[in-house]
């Protein structure tokens, strides 16, 4: 029996369709297909565009329910991130993330936030390795950042001039994003 090449485009059309509708082989293609999306790193915005941070006020808590007053960055390089467990593109971005954490975090505040309960949190990042804090809103965020969908980073300067504004995976252990830290911290 022959096919045609017409033929075996619909059958593999199917058989992709089918797969992503099983929800044990979604997830793992959903996050693969963001990873080949999330090659590049993230542009910075134009200087005359970029929107300055002025509300400061908003309480998290860490995992030991320790309050967390995003205040005390004030004046510091800040990356915030906006992510969960759940999400494709979140997940796709996470190992790219932990590589500028494990170079940065000395250097640089990083803010991962989540709404999942710390349950679900710790257990994800023990299963991938992560060694970054995350932590839950008490308040909500300032108005400037406008979260309407996740992952969205922001990079933030020692002003609070918001640098890169991300919605998206992407690759944050870019040479652009890396440089651009490194001129932001001089």
């Amino acid at each position: 029996m022959k096919f045609s090449r017409s033929k075996i485009k619909n059958i593999i059309f199917f058989i992709l369709i089918g797969v992503l509708l099983i929800p044990q082989t979604r997830q793992p293609i959903q996050v693969l297909l963001h990873k080949s999306f999330a090659l590049f790193g993230p542009s910075t915005i134009d200087k005359s565009k970029q929107v300055v941070v002025e509300d400061y006020i908003w309480s998290l808590k860490t995992k030991d329910g320790t309050d967390f007053n995003f205040e005390s960055t004030k004046e510091k390089v800040v990356l915030v991130n906006f992510w969960a467990t759940w999400c494709p593109p979140c997940i796709a971005e996470m190992p790219s993330m932990q590589l500028l954490y494990d170079d940065y975090k000395d250097k640089i505040e990083f803010v991962f936030v989540s709404n999942e309960e710390f349950s679900v949190i710790n257990e994800f990042i023990r299963k991938k390795g992560y060694t970054f804090d995350v932590y839950n809103p008490i308040t909500e965020y300032p108005e400037v950042f406008n979260v309407t969908s996740i992952p969205r980073t922001f990079l933030i300067d020692k002003n609070g001039r918001i640098v890169i504004d991300k919605t998206g995976a992407a690759n944050w252990n870019s040479k652009a994003v890396r440089n651009t830290i490194d001129d932001l911290l001089r």
